[in-house]
């Protein structure tokens, strides 16, 4: 299509139009490009550059018989020259320009020219220099950087596809938005910082002492100040051209910078904190905070992929990230407590930090997290605020199925949403039972996420038997219970993991446990403390099973959780003929934890008893590996759960192990595994994860026992759980690279 360009005319020779033009005409040699500028030294200026072949002494002869006209005058200035160019503009010349307000520019090109625009695709380079002039001129300015259309309803996507063409052509990211929603997101985030530069800058040029302060400013200063060396006449016309966008950005920020000064007048340093430590995660996900997003997503554009080489054995003593399970918890609860609760040894993984972006966003001021460090300042069972927008939870089934309990007792609605696999994962099982409870909870089609859930409803304790057991389930019932009138009772059909009752005995509030029976009343509080996390036994299990079936392993994993609700996979490992010692048992934060030394052993196949797939239902996927590895048959049963997780994990397996050789069949609630015992292997393969972090590390310990590499797919999500995966397992024997 970009054949049909011959001639182009650009009306406004500056930085934006004059770089777009240059890096043009390295694409399109044989473009003849013309050129007008009210300012003759700036067309002959751009003529000796090369930037363009001729100048017209007025705007209607350089669109004259033009392909393609770039429109980069001030916005003000506009109508003018389409009035001008109009007669001469042939109908079928595509029409751009680069301006940063399109609702006036619309308004414009729709009185001059009507309503027949078909080929106009107005657009706006997120890109620029606080230097002016066509001088200026940069060929690479916008590479990498955004560009924003804005077609018209009429707009034909022929011309949207050439337009964006040419952006990509140097080196630019196209994106398409609405006209009203690029002003105002602008107006946010480039036309009111530059608003504030200019102010500022004014302001301390008035001060009697401002030789000393510009003579000291220290890079802050510079960097802040900076843009407002960019040029005035611009500047005032945009923000005459999108003044009513920038005054409510402009009031917004007002409001806040007055609760902020009364913050620092009475010394409050919870305020104070609470706005340092949400600007610093705002201004790390940047992108993700201007889209209006809770929380930033896993990486899901970037492509990681796993090349997991044969051979290698496991050794050193070496210490996982921190319990997940225990993160997310300790988040939540010392959000709710009165007082401030110190946490270390927490994962720093993206499911973790969805919990804490969530309270963030619930007003909560939360400082780190700093290599494991978290200080979380309380605001009581009562003190959460509404949140700006959607909570947004990423991978994180933990979070929104916990967040459910306790958000069902506020006065104000949320709405829960995540990424596309969370956002296939059941949560009737919570929303149903809270139902009975009296929340009024709406979902999508099947129970899956977005939630709903309405404020203000008066929750009434219930008893409850779980249908199947559930920590989650479990846990979302007790912490609705705290907000619930009387008692709520829940009965688990098999033990499951724990960690809920002992954090709330840790803050101090009352829970009975009785067998299999759990009973809270509300009514309590909560009073902050300080968590150690213990190293999360799930993800100690990947390393567990590969010291025990890569020959000359012996690996000791500090600080391992050894909660009795969790230790499935130590249970069925022994079972297997693991070699494996606790040592140094103790209690932490009232979590027993214990260093685990765990060296090559020769396993055998087991039926897997079902009282132990509640105490390992995540630590599968690394026990089909094991159960591969080991001689004779393994059977699992009873683990029908394992196909609502991240994946069909079941059958992400089943299907993996085949590709690799394995003599595997799965089952309804399970799998019979044929291993090939000591002198047998894994074949090579290419694995699809189904963007699971478990199946991607189970995968990769695989290849310690493998015959060729093992590509492994989409292991993006590994970061959910275990940031650091593949360092650490380099450093202690495995053979994995990243693609």
């Amino acid at each position: 299509m970009s054949d049909a360009i011959s001639k182009v005319a650009i009306i406004g020779l500056g930085l934006i139009g004059g770089s777009w033009v240059k890096g043009l005409r390295q694409k399109y040699p044989d473009w003849n490009v013309v050129g007008f500028d009210r300012n003759v030294d700036s067309m002959e200026q751009a003529q000796q550059l090369g930037l363009i072949d001729a100048y017209a002494p007025t705007a209607a002869q350089a669109v004259l018989d033009s392909d393609l006209v770039i429109l980069s005058v001030p916005i003000l200035a506009t109508r003018e020259i389409l009035c001008e160019i109009k007669p001469f503009l042939k109908p079928s010349a595509l029409f751009t320009d680069v301006g940063s307000v399109k609702g006036c520019v619309v308004n414009d090109i729709r009185d001059v020219f009507s309503q027949d625009l078909p080929n106009f695709v107005l657009g706006h380079p997120i890109a620029g220099s606080e230097k002016s002039g066509i001088h200026a001129a940069d060929s690479e300015l916008f590479k990498g950087h955004k560009i924003i259309l804005t077609p018209l309803p009429e707009t034909s996507a022929s011309a949207v596809t050439l337009i964006s063409q040419f952006w990509q052509d140097v080196g630019a990211k196209v994106e398409l938005m609405e006209v009203s929603h690029h002003d105002e997101v602008l107006a946010a985030t480039s036309h009111l910082p530059h608003l504030l530069a200019y102010s500022l800058v004014d302001t301390l040029a008035h001060n009697h002492e401002n030789k000393e302060i510009f003579n000291y400013a220290a890079g802050g200063f510079r960097d802040f100040t900076r843009i407002a060396a960019s040029s005035p006449k611009m500047w005032h016309d945009i923000f005459t051209a999108n003044k009513d966008a920038v005054l409510d950005a402009l009031d917004l920020f007002t409001h806040d910078l007055a609760q902020l000064r009364k913050a620092v007048a009475e010394s409050d340093s919870t305020t104070m904190m609470g706005v340092f430590t949400r600007a610093k995660v705002a201004r790390d996900h940047f992108s993700k905070i201007l889209a209006r997003r809770a929380y930033v997503e896993p990486m899901k554009t970037q492509q990681i992929n796993y090349i997991a080489q044969p051979g290698g054995s496991l050794s050193g003593t070496f210490r996982v990230p921190g319990d997940k399970s225990i993160s997310h918890r300790s988040i939540m609860l010392g959000s709710l407590a009165n007082g401030v609760t110190e946490v270390t040894g927490f994962l720093e993984g993206e499911d973790s930090l969805a919990t804490l972006q969530a309270f963030r966003d619930m007003g909560v001021v939360i400082e780190g997290p700093h290599r494991g460090r978290v200080t979380i300042h309380g605001v009581g069972l009562h003190g959460l605020q509404a949140p700006p927008n959607t909570l947004y939870l990423g991978n994180s089934g933990t979070s929104m199925r916990l967040l459910a309990g306790l958000m069902a007792g506020q006065s104000f609605d949320v709405e829960m949403t995540g990424d596309e696999s969370l956002s296939k994962r059941p949560m009737n099982r919570v929303a149903n039972p809270l139902r009975e409870m009296g929340a009024e909870i709406e979902t999508a089609a099947e129970g899956r996420p977005p939630m709903l859930i309405k404020g203000g409803s008066q929750l009434s304790g219930i008893t409850y038997t779980l249908p199947m057991a559930s920590a989650q389930v479990k846990s979302c019932l007790l912490l609705a219970g705290l907000y619930a009138d009387g008692k709520t009772v829940v009965t688990e059909p098999a033990p499951t993991r724990d960690h809920t009752e002992r954090m709330l005995k840790g803050f101090g509030y009352d829970v009975q446990v009785d067998g299999d029976t759990v009973t809270i009343e509300s009514g309590g509080e909560l009073t902050a403390t300080s968590i150690d996390v213990p190293s999360d036994i799930s993800s100690a299990t990947f390393f567990m099973v590969a010291a025990s079936i890569a020959p000359g392993s012996d690996i000791t994993l500090e600080h391992v959780g050894i909660n009795p609700t969790r230790i499935g996979i130590i249970n069925i490992l022994r079972l297997m003929g693991a070699n494996l010692e606790l040592l140094n048992e103790r209690e932490v934060g009232g979590e027993p934890v214990a260093d685990i030394r765990v060296r090559y052993a020769k396993l055998k196949g087991i039926n897997i008893p079902e009282d132990q797939v509640p105490l390992a239902i995540d630590e599968f996927p690394a026990i089909f590996i094991a159960a591969s590895c080991a001689e004779g048959q393994t059977v699992l049963t009873g683990a029908e759960e394992l196909r609502v997780k991240e994946s069909d994990r079941i059958q992400a397996m089943v299907d993996g192990l085949q590709i690799l050789g394995v003599d595997i069949r799965g089952t309804e609630d399970g799998a019979i595994i044929q291993g090939f015992g000591e002198a047998g292997a894994f074949g090579g393969g290419e694995i699809i994860t189904h963007h699971d972090h478990r199946i991607a590390m189970s995968f990769a310990v695989a290849s310690l026992r493998a015959s060729a590499d093992i590509k492994i797919l989409d292991c993006a999500n590994v970061a959910t759980s275990f940031p650091g995966f593949i360092e650490l397992s380099q450093n202690s024997g495995m053979n994995i690279t990243v693609e």
